[in-house]
């Protein structure tokens, strides 16, 4: 098995690889190993995410860490805590996580969840007794093996605005079945997850294109009423004083023409789209993804 995944020609982005492999009692079987379009992408495992929190919940969490509020998640083993953690922070590209961030928190450590300043942690539910007698302040708990609150603000539900949370909600509820229309067939295994992977990072750049893919114009001072939405306008009062948007305007700054991802190439379909028909509704940026998209791997 090993040899022929060495013998076998490195995918492209997107890309799936067979590989045939010989098992004594089994003959042989056949395998499909596919690479993400976008590869930062390649370590991250969405779909544990999404087994452990309804989408709901799951959008709540996303509000509150862009808010850079303090979020600890709980689960029974340390390989949903890590894989979850290492999701849900995936999710802001391209914006970056700018506070303390700790997949794994030792029970020794339980203090730091304490701390005033914005924080992501993980921890075992066998701390969760010792947590409870800890002065905690305005804190998120969130029980990846329940799919529920054990302590929240009460004003999750209404971060997001709520056209473009509704519009991603409604994306993240087809991803499969968008995934499969993107592969012209039906998928399943890795083709499949790979599929799904790229459906829900481009679900969510999108997200971010809406709120900020105006800022190229503002950098150059052509236009100062470029977000047609009050209910994003709302939003970016309070997200602009993040430190994850101060970091993201300082690199687009420093580095205008070296940063050229994922999320720079949609920005600049917005753009262009925006100087087409100045009138589009804010909520239409979803609207027939999975046959309009243009994934990176196709490019």
């Amino acid at each position: 098995f090993i040899r022929a995944i060495m013998e076998a020609q490195f995918p492209a982005p997107g890309r799936t690889i067979t590989i045939k492999t010989f098992l004594p009692g089994s003959g042989t079987e056949v395998m499909e190993l596919c690479r993400p379009s976008d590869s930062r992408l390649e370590h991250v495992d969405f779909e544990c995410l999404f087994s452990c929190l309804s989408l709901r919940l799951l959008l709540r969490v996303f509000g509150s860490l862009l808010l850079e509020r303090r979020v600890i998640f709980t689960a029974d083993k340390l390989s949903t805590l890590s894989q979850c953690c290492h999701a849900v922070v995936a999710l802001l590209y391209p914006f970056v996580w700018q506070h303390t961030y700790i997949p794994v928190l030792p029970s020794a450590m339980l203090d730091i969840v304490c701390t005033p300043t914005p924080f992501i942690v993980g921890l075992l539910s066998s701390s969760l007794p010792q947590l409870t007698e800890l002065p905690l302040e305005e804190v998120l708990v969130v029980d990846l093996g329940n799919s529920r609150f054990l302590r929240q603000l009460d004003d999750e539900d209404s971060i997001l605005p709520s056209k473009l949370q509704s519009a991603l909600e409604n994306v993240l509820e087809r991803r499969r079945e968008l995934a499969n229309e993107r592969g012209g067939d039906v998928l399943n295994g890795e083709a499949l997850q790979c599929g799904t992977l790229t459906i829900v990072s481009e679900a969510f750049v999108r997200f971010f294109v809406e709120l900020v893919g105006h800022y190229p114009l503002f950098i150059t001072g052509e236009r100062e009423d470029a977000v047609p939405s009050k209910s994003v306008r709302r939003f970016l009062e309070v997200f602009m004083e993040t430190q994850m948007f101060g970091w993201f305007i300082q690199e687009r700054e420093l580095h205008r023409q070296a940063l050229r991802g994922l999320f720079e190439v949609r920005v600049q379909e917005y753009l262009e789209s925006i100087h087409d028909n100045e009138h589009r509704r804010v909520n239409r940026f979803l609207k027939g993804l999975g046959n309009r998209m243009k994934f990176l791997s196709k490019k």
